[in-house]
């Protein structure tokens, strides 16, 4: 058959796919799917993320021991130190914890952009998800807050079963 031409069967063709009405489903369905896109673009609504690599405190000690930053980590750890509130910049509620390894971790959780945790004490249990970076202390954990543009993984902190993101 020479090119350009269509098979001898009848081809509906553009202009008569509408005609289906699968197709106005679909249609439909991916404008749909579009706005809520841009919407939660927009707000900042927290979604999970996907995929959501499976962080835990044997991932923290990793990235301490090879030293790698910029890695996403979930764990939990107790409080053994409440710091002052670094307040050049971005606010940021800052506390360290001690995970279950001995590994202490720098815990700098923005309050602009996300609630601080109320009542933190010495000795409480914190879980947590953001990203390491790897510092000779322990590292520093960020980012435990939803993101506004989408261009980051959104992280959080769960303290006395409340979600702070």
């Amino acid at each position: 058959m020479p090119s350009g031409q269509r098979p001898d069967r009848k081809w509906p063709g553009p202009a008569r796919l509408w005609h289906y009405p699968s197709m106005k489903k679909f249609a439909l369905i991916l404008v749909i799917a579009a706005l809520a896109y841009g919407y939660v673009q927009e707000t900042g609504i927290s979604v999970p993320w996907s995929p959501t690599p499976n962080g835990s405190n044997d991932t923290l000690q990793d990235a301490f021991a090879n030293q790698r930053s910029d890695v996403q980590v979930k764990g939990e750890g107790t409080v053994t130190r409440i710091l002052a509130d670094d307040l050049e910049g971005s606010r940021h509620q800052r506390f360290i914890v001690r995970l279950d390894s001995g590994q202490t971790l720098l815990i700098s959780h923005n309050i602009d952009l996300a609630p601080r945790v109320a009542n933190l004490s010495v000795g409480d249990s914190i879980e947590f998800f953001g990203e390491y970076e790897w510092n000779d202390k322990g590292g520093v954990l960020h980012w435990t807050h939803k993101t506004l543009r989408g261009n980051h993984e959104p992280g959080w902190l769960v303290y006395e079963g409340i979600r702070y993101d």
